[in-house]
C-alpha cells in the first residue's frame, strides 16, 4: 500500500511538471500566447447612457448599465471604399449632434503619434458614405462643433471642407515640408510636448485657431534608408540641445471675414506653446506659454474681438515646469481647474478668472496623475493618484472645496477610469503586476455594475506556464533614499544556490518602471522565461523617476545620469549581498534612456556589472533634442561640463565586462549617431564588444519579425555572457 501511494504521488508530481509549460520567445513575440483582450476606442455618447466601441467590423453601441450591445452605428462590411479593397479603420469621431461619423482609414505613421489617413464621412440616418477628399491623404480631420464643416491638414497646409456644398477650401498657402507647418506641430513638439494637433474650433464654429511653425532655421538631421539599388536619405528638422527651434506663432482664422489674425506673444520668439484651447466663451482663446528654460509658465486669455491679452495664471519653478496640459474651465467660465507641483507634489487647484486667486482642491502628500471627470453639479473632481504607494494608482474623488476625499477603487493595483459624458458611469480598467486587465462598468460610488472583460482565458493560459511572479519591495541607499523595485525569481529556487541577476532599468525623469500594472507585459513574460531558465530579474526606479514628489523627481536637475547611476550601482551591490544572488553574475539591460543607463553602469560600475545590453541609447546629451534635454540640463553652453561627465562615451576606458550595443538605423528619436560615436570611443580604447544594427528600424525596433529577432539576440547574449 505504501509503495502504491508513493507511485501515485510520483505520477501526480510528473503530471504537475508536465503541466507547467516553458515560455518561449515565439509565445511572446510571434504566437500572441499572452496577448490580453482589450476594449478599443471607447466613446461615450451624448446621453451618457450608451457608449461605442471600435471593432474590426464596425462601431458597436452598448448600454452602460448592462454592458449589453444594443446596436451597431456603422457596419464596415457594408461600406464601399474608393480603392475597393479591405480597409482598416483605425479611429473614429462623432459630430457633436452624433448624426455623422468621421472614419480614419488606412493610417500611415509619420513619427511616434502623427499619421496620414484616408478620412471618410458616414451619415448615420441615411447611411451615406463618401471620402472627405480625393486630393491626397489627410491629417487631424475634425468636425466643427456645428457639424457643418471639417478642418484638416495636408502637405503642411490647413483645409476646410464644407459638407453642404461639398467644397474644399485651402486657407493657408505657403506650407512646405521642412520649412513651414500649419495646423500641426514639428517633430520635437510631437515627441516632447505630446502634441500633434495644431488647429482648434471655437464653440460657434466661426473661428479656427491654429499653430504656424517656421522651421527654416532648424538644422536638419538625416539617416539612410536601405533596400533599393541606390540608398535614400531621409532629412527632417531636429533641434539638438542648444540649437535653434522653430519659430512658433498662433493665428486665428475668422470664417465670416476670411481673414487671419496673429496673436501677439512678444518679440522674443524663444519660447514654447505647449497647448492652446478655447474657453466656454466663443471669443476667448487660451494660450499656454513656456520660456526656453521651461521654468516660467504663463497662461494667457486672448480676446479674439480685439486681440488683447491678459495673463490669468503664472508659475515659476526652481527646477522646471513639468509638461503643461489643457486646463478645464467651468461652464460659467468663472474658474478653471489645473494640476500643478507648486507645493512639492502634483495637486489640483481652482483658479479664479476674475481675481486670479488660487485655491487648492487637493492637498496630498502623494502625486496625482490624471483628472478623470469633473462633476460641476455635485462640485466634485474624480482623479487617479499614487496614494498607497508610488507604484499603485487609486481612483479618488473630492469636493471642489477640498472636503470629503474618498477612494473609489477597491483592489491594490492600477486603475484608469473613462467616464460617461453625464458622469453617471465610468468604465474602469484595472490590472496589477500579475493580473491581466479587467474592464468593468461602475457607478459614481465606485460600485461595479457589470464586468465587460476579465481576460479569464488568458488567466487560464498563464496558469499553465509556471508560478513566476512579480514581487515588490524597497531598499534604502547609503544616503537614506528609499528606492522601490520589483523582482522576478525562479518559482522553485534551490536552497543554497546562487543565481545570476539581470537588472532592467529605464530611469528617465518622471518615468516609472516599478509599476503594479500590466505595462510592458510582453517584456515581463520574457523575464519570466529567463526565470524559468535560472535567471533573476530586478527593476529599480532610481532618483529622478516619478510619483515620489517633486524633490525626488527633480533632484537630478542639471546632471542627468549621476544620481540615477549611483542608485542602480548601489542597488546591484545590495542584491549582490543576498544569499541567493551570485554577485559575480550581475547584468543590466536598458532601452533608450535605459540604454544610456546600462552604458553608464557597465563603465562607471565596471566592478559590479558583468554584462550590459544597451538598446538605442543616448550616449551624450549634446546629441538629443533640445526641449527634453534643456528641461533637465539647460544648454551645453550653460552646463556643458555636466553633459560630458555623465556621458558613457567618456568612460569607455573603464569597461571590463561584456557589452552588447543595439540600434535601429532609422531611429528618428535617438539617432544612431549616439551608438556610432560610442563605437568609435570603444575602438579607440581597444575595448571588445558586440554590436547589432537593424536596417530601416526606428526607435521601437519592430515590424517584419524584428522583435522576435532582437529578443533572440539578447537572450543568446545573456546565456553566453551572464
Amino acid at each position: 500500500m505504501k509503495k502504491f501511494i508513493i507511485s501515485i504521488l510520483c505520477i501526480i508530481c510528473t503530471l504537475n511538471t508536465i503541466a507547467q509549460k516553458s515560455i518561449t520567445l515565439e509565445d511572446i513575440w510571434a504566437k500572441g500566447t499572452f496577448r490580453a483582450k482589450g476594449i478599443n476606442e471607447i466613446r461615450s455618447m451624448n446621453n451618457g447612457e450608451n457608449y461605442c466601441v471600435l471593432t474590426p467590423n464596425g462601431i458597436d453601441k452598448y448600454e452602460y448599465k448592462t454592458g449589453t450591445k444594443v446596436g451597431q452605428i456603422v457596419d464596415f462590411t457594408k461600406l464601399i471604399f474608393d480603392n475597393g479593397e479591405k480597409n482598416m479603420v483605425s479611429d473614429y469621431n462623432f459630430s457633436s449632434d452624433e448624426k455623422q461619423v468621421l472614419l480614419a482609414v488606412n493610417p500611415e505613421l509619420i513619427y511616434r503619434s502623427s499619421f496620414l489617413a484616408d478620412y471618410y464621412i458616414y451619415e448615420i440616418e441615411t447611411a451615406k458614405f463618401y471620402p472627405l477628399s480625393k486630393n491626397g491623404k489627410q491629417r487631424l480631420a475634425e468636425f466643427s462643433p456645428n457639424g457643418k464643416k471639417i478642418s484638416f491638414v495636408r502637405d503642411n497646409n490647413i483645409f476646410i471642407y464644407d459638407i453642404a456644398s461639398n467644397t474644399e477650401s485651402q486657407i493657408t498657402k505657403d506650407g512646405k515640408f521642412n520649412e513651414i507647418i500649419y495646423g500641426t506641430t514639428d517633430w520635437v513638439y510631437e515627441e516632447e510636448l505630446g502634441i500633434t494637433k495644431g488647429l482648434y474650433w471655437n464653440k460657434e464654429s466661426n473661428k479656427l485657431a491654429y499653430y504656424r511653425f517656421d522651421e527654416s532655421k532648424v538644422k536638419e538631421f538625416s539617416f539612410t534608408l536601405w533596400g533599393e539599388l541606390y540608398t535614400k536619405e531621409y532629412k527632417y528638422k531636429y533641434p539638438k540641445a542648444g540649437e535653434d527651434n522653430s519659430i512658433v506663432d498662433i493665428f486665428v482664422y475668422d470664417l465670416s471675414t476670411n481673414s487671419h489674425k496673429q496673436v501677439d506673444l512678444g518679440q522674443d520668439k524663444d519660447y514654447y506653446i505647449p497647448r492652446i484651447q478655447w474657453t466656454k466663451n466663443e471669443n476667448q482663446l487660451i494660450v499656454h506659454k513656456l520660456n526656453r528654460l521651461q521654468n516660467q509658465y504663463d497662461i494667457f486669455a486672448v480676446n479674439t474681438l480685439d486681440y488683447s491679452l491678459s495673463n490669468i495664471y503664472s508659475e515659476t519653478n526652481k527646477y522646471y515646469i513639468s509638461e503643461p496640459q489643457e486646463i478645464t474651465f467651468l461652464s460659467d467660465n468663472s474658474s478653471f481647474i489645473l494640476k500643478s507641483e507648486r507645493d512639492g507634489f502634483s495637486n489640483l487647484y481652482m483658479v479664479s478668472m476674475k481675481d486670479k486667486s488660487i485655491k487648492p482642491i487637493t492637498n496630498a502628500k502623494f502625486d496625482i496623475e490624471n483628472i478623470c471627470h469633473i462633476d460641476e453639479k455635485e462640485k466634485k473632481v474624480y482623479y487617479t493618484a499614487a496614494k498607497s504607494a508610488p507604484y499603485n494608482r487609486e481612483l479618488m474623488v473630492i469636493n471642489f472645496n477640498g472636503k470629503n476625499e474618498k477612494q473609489l477603487s477597491k483592489e491594490v493595483g492600477t486603475y484608469e477610469a473613462a467616464f460617461s459624458k453625464s458622469g453617471k458611469y465610468y468604465i474602469s480598467t484595472f490590472s496589477d503586476a500579475n493580473t491581466p486587465a479587467i474592464y468593468t462598468v461602475n457607478n459614481q460610488k465606485g460600485d461595479t455594475l457589470i464586468t465587460l472583460e476579465n481576460n479569464s482565458r488568458l488567466k487560464e493560459v498563464i496558469k499553465k506556464y509556471g508560478d513566476e511572479k512579480k514581487e515588490f519591495g524597497s531598499l534604502s541607499t547609503s544616503t537614506g533614499v528609499k528606492l522601490n523595485y520589483w523582482i522576478i525569481k525562479p518559482s522553485k529556487m534551490e536552497a543554497g544556490k546562487k543565481y545570476p541577476v539581470l537588472f532592467f532599468v529605464y530611469g528617465g525623469p518622471a518615468s516609472q518602471e516599478v509599476l503594479n500594472s500590466q505595462r510592458r507585459a510582453s517584456d515581463t513574460y520574457w523575464y519570466k522565461m529567463l526565470a524559468q531558465q535560472g535567471y533573476i530579474t530586478v527593476c529599480i526606479d532610481p532618483r529622478g523617476t516619478g510619483m515620489n514628489g517633486e524633490e525626488f523627481r527633480k533632484c537630478t536637475y542639471l546632471q542627468l545620469g549621476k544620481y540615477e547611476t549611483e542608485d542602480v550601482i548601489e542597488a546591484a551591490k545590495y542584491f549582490g549581498t543576498l544569499d541567493f544572488v551570485d554577485k559575480d553574475r550581475i547584468g543590466i539591460f536598458g532601452w533608450s534612456f535605459g540604454g544610456y543607463m546600462s552604458s553608464l553602469c557597465i563603465t562607471k560600475g565596471a566592478d559590479v556589472f558583468k554584462s550590459a545590453i544597451a538598446v538605442a541609447p543616448v550616449t551624450n546629451w549634446r546629441y538629443y533634442d533640445n526641449i527634453y534635454t534643456e528641461r533637465f540640463m539647460r544648454t551645453p553652453k550653460e552646463n556643458g561640463t555636466n553633459y560630458d561627465i555623465n556621458s558613457p562615451i567618456n568612460f569607455v576606458d573603464k569597461l571590463k565586462g561584456n557589452f552588447l550595443l543595439v540600434h535601429g538605423t532609422a531611429d528618428d528619436n535617438v539617432h544612431i549617431q549616439n551608438s556610432m560615436d560610442m563605437t568609435t570611443a570603444l575602438i579607440k580604447a581597444n575595448k571588445q564588444f558586440e554590436q547589432f544594427f537593424y536596417p530601416n528600424k526606428n526607435h521601437g525596433i519592430y515590424g517584419g519579425n524584428t522583435r522576435l529577432h532582437l529578443y533572440n539576440l539578447m537572450t543568446d547574449f545573456i546565456k553566453r555572457k551572464l
